[in-house]
């Protein structure tokens, strides 16, 4: 079996599919098997840009009414012999990763957005994945994503737009 390729992105905070996300898809998201959305994608719309990839995704606190009807707060995702963990997370940024990690058990990633800041290590067995801030705010402030790549064991990358 070979490495299973996830894109991963959070914070995009748009409207609605936009080309820069379309331009995603067919460049560094191109080669990926699915498409994790960590939140606060704000219109449900905004999937479409990835419209012929799998996408799993759960809602942020950003989010209108639409997504946290139709998407969960929270989930687990099994693929191979790996449990990922996926939520946007909440409150001040200090913190966030221990919240959020009180609220999964027994998973081997934990991918999560709400603090726009990339995060791509390991911690006490568990990889801890942020791809940052698809939409670079607050102003200024830097916009990537990220990979993840399933093998033997999980890695990631983070990628500046």
């Amino acid at each position: 079996m070979g490495i299973l390729r996830l894109g991963v992105i959070a914070d995009t905070h748009l409207g609605g599919p936009t080309r820069e996300l379309a331009d995603l898809r067919q460049g560094l998201f191109l080669d990926v098997e699915v498409i994790l959305h960590a939140g606060d994608l704000t219109e449900m719309s905004v999937l479409d840009a990835f419209a012929g990839k799998e996408v799993i995704a759960v809602c942020g606190n950003m989010d209108s009414r639409e997504i946290r009807e139709r998407l969960p707060v929270k989930r687990v995702w099994k693929t191979r012999k790996f449990r990922i963990g996926l939520m946007h997370g909440w409150g001040a940024k200090q913190g966030v990763e221990e919240r959020i990690r009180r609220e999964f058990e027994e998973i081997d990633c934990l991918v999560y957005g709400h603090t726009h800041i990339p995060a791509s290590r390991r911690q006490d067995g568990l990889y801890l994945f942020n791809p940052g801030s698809f939409s670079g705010m607050p102003a200024g402030s830097g916009r990537s994503v990220g990979i993840l790549e399933l093998g033997e064991t999980i890695s990631g990358r983070i990628y500046p737009l």
